[in-house]
């Protein structure tokens, strides 16, 4: 026992050797630090510091979009420019300096509507300004060193040559509706076809018609017709053909679609009577003849000339009420009744061109509504407008007939689609 207490006495460490363990461990720890930060600047020191950075712009740009505000407004149709930029409270200087740089440009009293937008900085300056009368009529004013400067856009068109068809179930203009497209189309087809087909009384169901014609497209949105190269209209077995060559149109013969006489004086309006030798009058009762066409049609529609002629009348004529009457070339003479005003300069002994608008239809003298009585004679007789014939149109010159063959079998080709537009 006291050996072993002696032999713990000889064991016990000293003072010194404490204060070497607390200088080892105290030693252990500083490397460590060290260590520590010596790893933290060679791979996080390397990276950059990022703070919140200021927007920069260059001079020569312009201010940002959040910086400029826009006013958008219409002109409506009867309104003017001035009176809608006025609605929007833009101050009167930038209405008179818009209307001012377009003024060169624009035709204000013909302008039937449009759009515009007036873009302004925040201290109230005009920065630009747009104005579309149309699809492809925009204009644009904008500040440059002179000042401001208007000018026209350029707008980029294509033109695509279409083949339209279809079947008639009802009407040309259902028809025409159902292969997709407007009654412009329409118009112009029957105006080409006016010499040939009467639409009021020859349309049937079944009848297929087929317009080869210019279409013009800004990008994808369709805009306006452009020419028509080529007609075809096919009742049951006939075929009527209209070629365009050099401004006009021919049938496949050669021969003008124009001829001394068209077959109606109204473009497309419906036939509310049909000639008829025994018909009930509407007024007068009992049965009486009826020795001419009546086109009903809404008061003011224009009455056309149906060949060239000169006026032998025009005033009042009883049951007829206002009326026009013309005499024509080999003993023909038309007569035009129940009209609401007569066309500009239409008075006797004056020349009148085939088309050229003689009346306005109306309901005067004894009538039951608004509608055209037209009446056809030749020597002094009564004819049936509907029944009469009269002779082909003027040919094509001998020069021109060689290719005007050439255009005629390219344009039947793409009629009958063993050719694609």
């Amino acid at each position: 026992m006291v050996g072993e207490l002696e032999r713990g006495r000889f064991h016990r460490p000293s003072p010194n050797a404490g204060k070497k363990k607390r200088r080892r461990i105290l030693f252990l720890g500083a490397s460590s630090i060290g260590l520590f930060l010596l790893i933290y600047f060679f791979v996080f020191s390397s990276r950059p510091i990022l703070f919140p950075a200021k927007p920069t712009r260059s001079i020569h740009e312009t201010p940002r979009e959040e910086h400029l505000q826009m006013i958008e407004g219409e002109v409506r149709e009867r309104s003017t420019l001035f009176k809608s930029l006025s609605e929007q409270k833009i101050p009167l200087p930038w209405i008179h300096l818009v209307v001012s740089k377009l003024k060169p440009y624009v035709d204000f009293k013909k302008i039937k509507g449009g759009t515009y937008r007036f873009i302004k900085d925040v201290k109230g300056e005009m920065v630009k300004f747009v104005f579309e009368a149309g699809p492809t009529e925009i204009y644009e004013i904008e500040k440059d060193d002179q000042g401001y400067i208007a000018k026209r856009r350029q707008v980029s068109l294509e033109t695509r040559l279409v083949k339209v068809e279809g079947e008639i179930h009802s009407s040309l203009f259902e028809a025409m509706d159902a292969a997709g497209e407007g009654d412009p189309l329409t118009i112009a087809f029957a105006d080409i076809l006016a010499w040939e087909v009467d639409f009021y009384k020859d349309v049937r169901e079944g009848d297929r018609f087929k317009v080869l014609v210019e279409k013009v497209y800004k990008g994808e949105q369709f805009i306006q017709y452009g020419s028509i190269h080529a007609v075809e209209y096919q009742r049951e077995e006939r075929v009527y053909r209209g070629i365009r060559y050099e401004g006009d149109y021919y049938d496949e013969n050669g021969n003008s679609m124009k001829k001394a006489f068209l077959k109606t004086p109204l473009r497309f309006n419906r036939i509310s009577s049909r000639f008829s030798l025994a018909r009930k009058h509407p007024i007068m009762g009992g049965v009486r003849p009826h020795l001419g066409v009546d086109y009903a049609a809404p008061i003011g529609t224009p009455i056309w000339a149906v060949a060239d002629g000169t006026v032998v009348s025009s005033g009042w004529n009883g049951g007829f009420g206002n009326q026009v009457v013309l005499r024509h070339p080999n003993g023909y003479v038309t007569y035009y009744g129940h009209l609401s005003r007569y066309g500009h300069g239409i008075r006797k002994g004056v020349r009148v061109a085939q088309k050229q608008v003689i009346g306005y239809v109306g309901s005067t003298g004894l009538s039951t509504g608004p509608h055209l009585d037209y009446r056809l004679a030749k020597e002094g007789q009564l004819k049936n407008p509907l029944r009469v014939s009269f002779p082909e149109g003027v040919p094509i010159g001998k020069a021109e007939r060689e290719a005007f063959l050439k255009r005629r079998d390219e344009m039947i080709a793409w009629l009958q689609g063993s050719t694609s537009c």
